[in-house]
């Protein structure tokens, strides 16, 4: 009976007509840019201080954008995806990236310290509940932290869901993508000797901690590349760009790889054994059919685990939020909270 009920609301909402994201440019489906109205930092730790900024209207809803990667840092972009009439958006840089100091930093790097960052942010604007988007690693980091704090959490709007289970770590890092992208997966695995090539996330966590910053940065630059390469239906050669961009590069592809390495810091399949805490909690899923770095999969099993939520699979996107079809649909979930 279950299983029944989503099956009808799926194939109701992917019957919308196909549109390609070409035929709309993203800035056509966004709010314009504005700038924050305030910003600073926040100690969370002896070792740790995380970058902050609000923006849009500081009587509207309380919203707080959780970045990807993890490692990604904030974007100026993603106010746009927010009425800045209706919403005070609170966006932050998790540990060790972006603005947050110190750079790049592993120790005390882990989901748990960030699940009790936002609580801590939450804290010290003094906001009761809010509204909690993320997409990718932020729609993980999103999850656990409502079902840390699910009285805490208005809604959630979530993109490309990511789990982290290791079967996700695999399908991406080892062997499933790469029978989509085999070129663009070849230099990422060839920079990894062949004896080592059977455990490819290992490999690159030894060279992203290496005491030589060379053997740092050219890891990097080769796993964010990766990264850049598949996070897309049409590739963008601004996204390329960012792995050679060696300051964002070793930040990102660090501090993921050093999450993946250790599981996320919990059990595998935690966020859906824990899915009962949150069940309350009005959830939208914003998908992207050919989504190579997060397959719909993981969309697919937790909506059928959260009965107050909806998902909306688009027909003609990836990953990325920049995807002009992916941001339309997010744009609407922000509007109708």
């Amino acid at each position: 009976m279950k299983f029944g009920r989503i099956e009808a609301k799926y194939y109701q909402l992917s019957s919308k007509p196909f549109t390609m994201a070409a035929d709309a440019e993203i800035d056509d489906v966004l709010y314009s840019k504005i700038e924050p109205y305030s910003t600073g930092m926040l100690e969370v730790s002896d070792l740790h201080t995380i970058f902050w900024e609000r923006a849009g209207n500081p009587d509207g809803q309380p919203v707080i954008v959780i970045h990807g990667g993890p490692g990604g840092g904030s974007q100026p972009g993603y106010r746009q995806y927010f009425d800045p009439q209706k919403f005070d958006i609170i966006q932050f840089d998790q540990r060790g990236c972006g603005k947050s100091t110190p750079y790049a930093e592993l120790e005390e790097n882990n989901t748990h310290n960030s699940v009790s960052d936002i609580e801590s942010l939450r804290e010290h604007f003094g906001i009761d509940k809010w509204h909690i988007f993320g997409g990718s690693w932020g729609s993980t980091l999103s999850l656990i932290y409502a079902q840390n704090h699910p009285d805490k959490a208005l809604s959630l709007t979530l993109r490309g869901i990511f789990m982290c289970r290791k079967s996700e770590l695999q399908w991406f890092y080892q062997h499933g993508a790469s029978h989509v992208f085999p070129d663009a997966f070849e230099p990422y695995q060839n920079h990894i000797p062949e004896v080592e090539k059977h455990e490819l996330i290992t490999a690159y966590y030894e060279r992203l901690t290496s005491e030589n910053v060379e053997i740092r940065r050219a890891a990097a630059k080769e796993w964010t590349r990766w990264e850049m390469a598949t996070s897309r239906l049409f590739p963008d050669p601004e996204y390329l760009d960012k792995a050679e961009d060696l300051d964002f590069a070793v930040a990102f592809a660090r501090i993921e790889c050093h999450y993946f390495i250790n599981g996320i810091f919990v059990e595998d399949g935690h966020i859906l054994n824990n899915c009962n805490n949150i069940t309350h909690i009005p959830t939208t899923i914003v998908q992207g059919r050919y989504d190579m770095v997060c397959p719909t999969v993981s969309a697919w099993e937790l909506h059928k685990q959260l009965p107050n939520s909806r998902l909306i699979i688009v027909p003609d996107a990836g990953h990325s939020m920049g995807e002009t079809s992916i941001a339309r649909e997010l744009v609407a979930a922000t509007d109708n909270l």
